[in-house]
């Protein structure tokens, strides 16, 4: 079994808002060597890292926005969001839970703090990616999984008996996560306890990226800090992660889909001809609609 090594180590890129909700960091894609082919099927990660919000009688987020193509996953560290789309899909994403939705064919959404965590403030983190569909799959209708905290696999780890790895897609010692996927790919959070580790075994040719969302640990002998992404390269099958303080660590992988990427804003396909009929369907409202 060949380690696999690490290709880069970022620190968190210039945040950003997008609507008024979401103050991220940008990591895929991003100006240092990582683009959507390179981590395909990741193709977009928002990292929304640990900000406070004041309270407000208005829900800060995003207002209507079409997707096509694609799915979005949303992870929810810390606070909660209430979101809907155009396809009659809708629900509050709080701490701890997962929102799985897939835009395919396309669909109107839009996302804002949950009411009450708007009137009331608070620490607000959270993850949002894009994962890639195969073109058979892009125009298919669109669907959502909601996954609660509750449902998702636990593996507890070797050491305190207090770490484990919570599964949200794919498999880790013999579990598999509750998110259903078009290609093969694994999601888990590392949850782990100060010294102690887990290790990840992943085929070479995958795309395997993590981000230290709490704490700071070592992956293979290397230090990681909180906020920080870190790319493999795509050799080598198994690398380990130790906690140097209580950690979580968001850990993917996935089989890169070897077709062409044509990505323009909120539209993701195969070519530019594809493009420019999302544009034309958006415009003509063949995504439904949705008030803002």
């Amino acid at each position: 079994m060949n380690p696999k090594q690490i290709e880069l180590i970022m620190a968190p890129p210039e945040p950003h808002f997008v609507g008024d909700g979401f103050r991220v960091h940008t990591f895929i894609p991003s100006s240092y060597r990582v683009d959507m082919h390179r981590t395909n099927p990741f193709i977009m990660m928002d990292y929304n890292s640990k900000h406070y919000f004041a309270p407000t009688d208005t829900p800060r987020g995003v207002g209507v926005h079409p997707h096509r193509g694609f799915e979005t996953v949303t992870i929810a560290y810390k606070g909660k969001v209430a979101h809907h789309d155009s396809s009659g899909g809708g629900g509050v994403i709080a701490e701890g839970d997962v929102q799985w939705m897939t835009a395919a064919s396309g669909v109107l959404h839009k996302e804002y703090h949950e009411e009450s965590f708007s009137k009331e403030g608070g620490e607000f983190q959270m993850v949002q990616l894009w994962v890639n569909l195969p073109a058979k799959y892009k125009m298919s209708a669109p669907k959502y999984q909601a996954i609660a905290n509750e449902n998702m696999k636990r593996a507890v780890l070797p050491g305190s008996g207090e770490s484990y790895v919570e599964l949200i897609a794919g498999e880790f010692d013999g579990l598999i996560g509750p998110a259903q996927t078009f290609t093969p790919l694994h999601m888990s959070n590392s949850k782990l306890k100060r010294g102690d580790s887990v290790g990840y075994q992943f085929p070479a040719s995958n795309s395997t990226c993590l981000v230290v969302v709490e704490g700071n640990v070592t992956v293979n002998e290397e230090s990681v800090r909180q906020d920080h992404f870190c790319l493999f390269e795509r050799k080598g099958e198994y690398f380990k992660i130790q906690a140097e303080s209580d950690a979580v660590v968001l850990v993917l992988s996935g089989e890169p889909i070897a077709e062409p990427i044509a990505a323009h804003g909120p539209f993701v396909m195969n070519s530019r001809e594809e493009i420019v009929q999302a544009f034309n369907d958006f415009n003509q409202g063949k995504f439904g609609t949705l008030a803002d």
